[in-house]
């Protein structure tokens, strides 16, 4: 379980990568941004594919999708010049709390 959490962790940190460098593939014209992005969603779903062997598709997709878009959206603002408003802020703040509530559902 241990192994495929940390799996998890890095689908989540390739996908979060791949994701933050989509702007620099200038709309799939930049060949070597694009193959970089696109291999790296790749590995990122082999990942994926992997733990869902030992935590459930559910629960392991769960985790990916929300962490992933809740680290999108904070790097975003951070440093992509991205707004946070309070609404957006709050709406982060459930994705995590559902995930956790998933987690703690799938424990059992």
């Amino acid at each position: 379980m241990f192994v495929a959490a940390l799996l998890l962790v890095v689908a989540i940190a390739i996908e979060v990568a791949s994701t933050a460098l989509l702007p620099r593939t200038a709309g799939f014209t930049d060949l070597w941004w694009s193959v970089a992005v696109m291999g790296g969603y790749a590995v990122s779903i082999w990942l994926l594919a992997v733990v869902v062997r030992t935590i459930s598709v559910s629960t392991a997709y769960a985790v990916w999708s929300g962490l992933g878009t809740a680290i999108v959206a904070v790097i975003g603002y951070l440093w992509l010049g991205e707004q946070m408003t309070a609404l957006k802020a709050a709406s982060l703040a459930m994705i995590v709390v559902g995930v956790v509530g998933l987690n703690l559902a799938g424990a059992h």
